[in-house]
């Protein structure tokens, strides 16, 4: 594997963008989360840590504002040592709020010879990359929504850092003001439905993706999950935020019959799509430019288990 130096404490400033998010931003960010110097990110290891402090460094070029207390960095107990979840807020034009979320954990290295590091690229630096990059764009912008931005830690543990900011009574009044949640699982690749596209999991328990796609910029498009059987729905971070009966729900690329990187030492840098990826972050956010709490309220049906 190529190796790739990028120091986790040294960043290219956020650059004057107007609209545009850069390719070369994207490429930055995701690198630098899935370089070997990061080696798998595992939760409780000090590059697990390094990857939330850097997140937290992305945040504050953003201007984000705390979700609470003093720091983005967010503790929770992982088998008797601190873990961390990482989140920041945009004020928007109201005080609705829409969610972005992805985790930054992966599972570390193996003991193989040669290539022992599972860089997890697509799984979910992509995510992190995805949530951040929003952030990029509406650096300068006044939303319609007000935003959260929160990067998970332990989802391959059991979505373990979801669960605990999940149930942190400190962020009850952004809960009780969301509208939904994106979160981002994977979405390095071309989706089956092509480049400017993704598709959501559980797309038949509520309206989002309708709602979203009649706004949609340039082309994008959320389509229908083509893996329900695999039940992705349940299999998330968004999972932790369903129970609390917000809109939530996952959005990825990756192709589920052919995912050979998928927990492999080959997702790195080499299977990511940046091109796509800077396509579909930069769609978005001119999407969420045409969203308010009245033209966006999206409502789960019956067929979801809220339990």
């Amino acid at each position: 594997m190529k190796k790739l130096t990028y120091l986790a404490f040294s960043f290219f400033s956020v650059f004057a963008f107007s609209q545009q998010v850069s390719e070369e931003r994207i490429k930055t960010v995701l690198s630098t989360l899935a370089s070997d110097e990061m080696k798998g990110r595992e939760i409780g290891t000090p590059e697990n840590d390094n990857a939330a402090s850097y997140i937290a460094a992305l945040f504050k070029e953003n201007n984000l504002e705390y979700c609470t207390g003093n720091s983005y960095l967010v503790p929770f107990d992982y088998n008797g040592k601190t873990a961390y979840n990482v989140c920041g807020i945009k004020k928007g034009k109201t005080d609705r709020f829409l969610g972005f979320s992805g985790h930054f954990d992966h599972i570390g290295t193996s003991e193989k010879s040669g290539d022992p590091i599972y860089n997890g690229a697509d799984d979910d630096a992509s995510g992190i990359t995805m949530l951040t990059g929003i952030a990029d764009y509406f650096r300068n912008k006044q939303p319609g929504f007000s935003m959260v931005f929160m990067a998970f830690n332990g989802e391959e543990k059991g979505m373990l850092g979801s669960t605990a900011i999940s149930k942190d009574q400190h962020l009850d009044k952004i809960y009780n003001n969301m509208s939904a949640l994106f979160n981002f699982e994977m979405v390095a690749t071309e989706s089956a439905f092509g480049k400017n596209a993704l598709y959501m999991t559980g797309d038949g328990f509520s309206d989002l993706d309708e709602l979203f796609n009649r706004n949609a910029a340039n082309g994008l498009k959320i389509n229908p999950d083509p893996y329900a059987a695999q039940q992705l729905f349940y299999r998330s971070d968004n999972v932790s935020f369903v129970k609390k009966k917000i809109i939530a729900h996952s959005f990825s690329t990756v192709d589920m019959t052919n995912a050979t990187h998928y927990h492999h030492e080959s997702d790195d840098v080499n299977i990511v799509d940046f091109a796509n990826m800077t396509q579909i972050i930069n769609n978005f956010g001119k999407t969420l430019e045409k969203l308010t709490p009245k033209n966006f309220a999206p409502k789960y049906n019956d067929k979801v288990k809220l339990d």
